[in-house]
């Protein structure tokens, strides 16, 4: 039989793997040694973290980042053929949204690779879940424009696609970013609009509030190199 790709949650931050995800997380990655991860150091931290005597001398370690050569990640799954199962690792949370991965998982697909997500933090959903804003309909932006007339347009046009389709709007910023961000917010959004921000989501730290532009102005979060959601809604 062919091995499998299975797709395997990481922690958000500096958290026990076992306090957000399940026992089966941990049982799969013990059995595979094949992993394509975005960043081996801390590929190799969280393995060791969550399987502590799995010996890092059988570690394969498939590189996905900016220099990987499409050319070469396209062979990475070519061990699925003798049996071998194989694991994706995000940098943090789920693999595949909002994350390279997603190029591994589409090959899966094309060679009849048969693909297992495994549960783990999503931060996108987690705020989603919180926000208190329309679950029925919502989207996944992205990042926004970093050039800032065009940001402060893209909000707008976020904001009108909120109110036409009644739908959640969602999306990040990196976070060095975030205070800037948040300025624009507060200055371009309509006052009666709904902002969520989610930030150091499942850490000690988390931050999860709702308000309405009118009343974020009185609020002054310190989101400075935080990881955060974004999600606004009119």
């Amino acid at each position: 039989m062919n091995g499998k790709l299975y797709l395997i949650p990481t922690t958000l931050g500096d958290t026990e793997p076992l306090e957000v995800m399940p026992l089966s997380v941990k049982k799969v990655i013990k059995d595979i040694d094949f992993f394509i991860v975005e960043n081996e150091k801390t590929a190799r931290r969280f393995i060791k973290k969550i399987t502590p005597k799995k010996m890092q001398s059988s570690l394969h370690l498939m590189p996905l980042d900016k220099y990987a050569e499409e050319l070469e990640t396209r062979f990475y799954l070519d061990i699925c053929n003798n049996g071998t199962n194989v694991g994706l690792l995000s940098e943090a949370g789920v693999p595949a949204v909002a994350d390279p991965g997603a190029s591994i998982v589409k090959l899966a697909h094309e060679k009849g690779i048969q693909v297992v997500p495994l549960v783990g933090p999503s931060s996108i959903l987690m705020a989603m879940m919180s926000s208190g804003m329309n679950g029925q309909n919502f989207a996944f932006n992205g990042y926004l424009p970093i050039d800032k007339g065009e940001r402060k347009k893209a909000i707008k046009e976020l904001e009108k696609l909120s109110v036409d389709k009644n739908q959640s709007q969602i999306f990040i910023e990196t976070p060095y970013r975030n205070q800037k961000m948040f300025a624009d917010l507060k200055a371009v959004l309509s006052p009666s609009t709904r902002l969520c921000i989610a930030a150091d989501i499942t850490l000690s730290s988390e931050y999860i509030k709702t308000f309405a532009v009118q009343d974020w102005k009185q609020q002054s979060p310190d989101l400075y190199k935080k990881p955060a959601i974004f999600i606004i809604h009119k």
